[in-house]
């Protein structure tokens, strides 16, 4: 294994490769490369005839290309068979562990806003709109213990509840397709008035009543 800073023109992408990204994706990938340079490499393997094969990292080598960056930080792992090859890239694409919702909702709230960190983090308007509705609490909906009620308080008055979240998964392939079709609705109906949670789910209910 060598440790290596290359001009990224000099890789060749492989043809087995099933990880797309998006236009809009590219962008953000884009900005964060700008942002923060190239502190991940790309995986390479040597092939025969002495050129360098991306095992992992192609769409940031494509960025390091779009933004001119002369040299990119590489890893050669050395000539290794296709099997093991594609192997690799898989596990480069790959992830194993899910985020604990809550707790990416307090990381990302201490780093920006939801628009401020579209910018450049690979998750859609809506994505992140519901990351950050995740640590909101309606206290007035949560029991309380060990307090008596005080007999001389005025009873307060709650607003009635108009809207309620629902979660669901739908396929991967499908899930770009339906950010895009949302915010899209979003941006023709003027569903812009309330939050970004609200809005994306007026949008849905307008999309299935006039389906």
């Amino acid at each position: 294994m060598k440790q290596l800073d290359l001009d990224p023109r000099l890789l060749k992408p492989n043809p087995w490769n099933t990880n797309i990204m998006s236009p809009d994706n590219e962008a953000k990938l884009d900005e964060s490369i700008r942002r923060f340079g190239m502190f991940k490499p790309v995986v390479v393997r040597e092939l025969p005839d002495g050129s360098l094969e991306i095992l992992g990292g192609e769409h940031r080598n494509e960025a390091a290309i779009r933004l001119r960056l002369p040299t990119i930080p590489v890893v050669n792992l050395g000539p290794i068979d296709d099997h093991k090859a594609k192997e690799i890239g898989l596990v480069d694409n790959g992830r194993y562990g899910a985020d604990d919702t809550l707790a990416l909702a307090d990381l990302l709230s201490e780093l920006g806003s939801a628009e401020d960190l579209a910018e450049f983090l690979p998750y859609s308007d809506t994505e992140l709109s519901a990351i950050f509705s995740s640590s909101s609490i309606v206290l007035d909906d949560l029991e309380t213990f060990g307090e008596e009620e005080d007999p001389t308080k005025e009873p307060s008055l709650k607003m009635p509840k108009t809207h309620t979240i629902q979660r669901f998964k739908v396929p991967l392939e499908d899930a770009e397709r339906i950010s895009e079709l949302i915010e899209k609705t979003m941006r023709e109906q003027g569903f812009t008035e309330s939050d970004a949670l609200t809005n994306a789910g007026d949008a849905l209910v307008f999309l299935l009543r006039n389906s």
